[in-house]
């Protein structure tokens, strides 16, 4: 979204209220609500304060108190109803913000994701868009390993983290973000490797030579690299594998995550509260 569509979309969002305002004048003028019914439709776009406990901020206080206790669940549904009663108050976009990460801290990774993108496209210039970014990467990220091992996380981690680092090179998340793609490219690699051996298990060794190949020339530095290279040698030496050892080949499962990304110096993944986007 440009910026002459955000200016278009503020617009509207002015006008949109002011006429729910006059719409509302008409109303009383003419008698046809009473007070509670005056309250509901000012509080709906964000102008009217409602009780003292359902006020947008009070209702903002108690989703980031749910929030920091580990409450979240709880947390969201304060932080919904802002969204949907209050869309226009002050506090609003923090609860946009907040119940992504709601989300990703009770490990709902697609429905976090969705948030987090939500947020991006409705707020492109927010000084939160290199933390939202850097989010959706994880998002990613947390569900590598699952899925049978499907690569497809990883992959889309590896895009992500490249993004955020491209985009903000200067973020504060560009050091932790540049060892989680490492990590993530890391992971490819050991799949191409465990591909390449259950060929070699199969007989299929041009299959298994390609794979090593590939595996070589596109991670040159990941962390299995030496027996990648030294079963490729084998490979390429025209001799072929023993039939009896190859029978033998152990099947290479992938790494435990946690294990793995400790050994790049990454941190475990973050207790809620302990980071976010900028005050």
């Amino acid at each position: 979204m440009d910026e002459w569509d955000m200016t278009f979309l503020q617009y509207n969002c002015r006008l949109f209220r002011t006429c729910v305002l006059t719409l509302v004048m008409m109303t009383a003028a003419t008698g046809l609500s009473g007070c509670a019914t005056l309250d509901t439709m000012l509080d709906w776009v964000g102008f009217g304060k409602g009780s003292g406990s359902e006020t947008p901020e009070a209702l903002a206080m108690k989703g980031m108190d749910d929030f920091n206790r580990g409450k979240y669940s709880a947390s969201l549904k304060s932080f919904a109803e802002i969204k949907d009663r209050f869309p226009f108050s002050e506090v609003s976009l923090l609860a946009e913000l907040k119940a992504a990460d709601a989300n990703y801290y009770m490990d709902k990774f697609g429905e976090a994701r969705t948030l987090y993108e939500e947020f991006e496209v409705n707020h492109p210039t927010n000084e939160a868009v290199p933390y939202v970014l850097f989010q959706i990467a994880m998002c990613y990220y947390r569900q590598i390993g699952t899925h049978d091992r499907d690569p497809g996380s990883a992959q889309n981690a590896v895009h992500a983290f490249e993004r955020l680092n491209r985009a903000y090179p200067r973020s504060p998340y560009f050091v932790e973000a540049s060892a989680r793609w490492e990590a993530a490219r890391d992971f490819l690699a050991q799949h191409e490797f465990f591909v390449a051996t259950f060929y070699l298990r199969t007989d299929e060794d041009k299959q298994a030579q390609r794979r090593l190949e590939y595996l070589l020339a596109t991670y040159p530095t990941a962390s299995v690299k030496p027996q990648a290279t030294d079963l490729l040698s084998k490979l390429q030496s025209g001799q072929g594998i023993e039939k009896t050892w190859r029978r033998f080949v152990p099947t290479v499962s992938l790494p435990d995550w946690d294990s793995f990304v400790s050994a790049f110096g990454i941190m475990s993944d973050r207790p809620a509260g302990s980071a976010g986007p900028p005050n």
